[in-house]
């Protein structure tokens, strides 16, 4: 059995029971951004429940163009106001060198990606320059209630980067 397979058979347990429906806005008006990595559930670390909070992860916990559209969107759609960033310890993109990577795409695919990596090596600065990146954009409304962090892999915690 595939892990989709898996993963088909996990719903059809879960659509056995439902859950109740909810509000598309989120309860807690606020929107969190984060790595992808499977370690972190996001859920768990910061004890939200379905219903609370926008979500939003990619690889980094990067603040790209797509970011700052789910964020436009749900600040203005959703009624989102507040922001919370969370990058983690061992992280993959943490010394990840751009053009590297970009060869190594290229060698195996045939094509050069066109877009940034973002790989970094300090995470704190990483966490300042996302700040900057939400705080600066046009495209939000709200971008006073940002707030960054780390999360520690090993330990569960997060440090806010002030």
């Amino acid at each position: 059995m595939s892990a989709t397979d898996e993963l088909l058979r996990n719903n059809e347990e879960f659509a056995a029971h439902p859950p109740a429906p909810l509000e598309a806005s989120p309860a807690k008006h606020v929107a969190v951004v984060a790595c992808m990595d499977s370690r972190m559930d996001t859920s768990a670390v910061l004890g939200l429940r379905p219903g609370e909070a926008n979500v939003i992860r990619n690889a980094g916990g990067v603040i790209t163009d797509d970011v700052i559209r789910s964020l436009a969107i749900s600040q203005q759609q959703l009624g989102t106001r507040e922001i919370v960033l969370i990058h983690h310890t061992d992280c993959a993109l943490l010394d990840l060198a751009d053009d590297a990577f970009k060869q190594r795409v290229e060698a195996e695919s045939g094509s050069r990606p066109d877009w940034p990596v973002e790989g970094f090596r300090d995470l704190a600065v990483d966490v300042h320059w996302s700040i900057f990146r939400v705080r600066t954009s046009t495209f939000l409304a709200h971008r006073d209630a940002v707030r960054g962090f780390i999360y520690d892999v090993t330990t569960g915690r997060l440090t806010e980067v002030t």
